[in-house]
């Protein structure tokens, strides 16, 4: 069963909704009684992070950090705040 809660509640009664939430519970907190956050319980296999898992997967070319001429003028030659009467606006 859903519940939801404002956020005033929720901040009363945190401990209570956590432990209902690790019961299955869906805990929706709302603002205004609109719902901006679910309160989740986190699987920690989903937490575990395996090193190398993409190893193979993705390719840096040679040329990735290699400068670009054009890129190079736009940002050293534009002006940041341009003048009035160099605007058209």
């Amino acid at each position: 069963m859903a519940k939801t809660v404002n956020i005033h509640e929720a901040k009363t009664h945190l401990s209570a909704l956590i432990k209902e939430v690790l019961a299955g519970e869906k805990v929706t907190i709302a603002k205004n009684n609109e719902p901006v956050v679910e309160l989740i319980k986190i699987d920690p296999k989903q937490r575990e992070r395996k090193f190398g898992t993409l190893k193979g997967k993705i390719i840096v070319h040679g040329d990735f950090s290699d400068s670009d001429k054009e890129i190079e003028n736009l940002f050293s030659e534009s002006k940041l705040f341009p003048d009035e009467e160099d605007s058209d606006r």
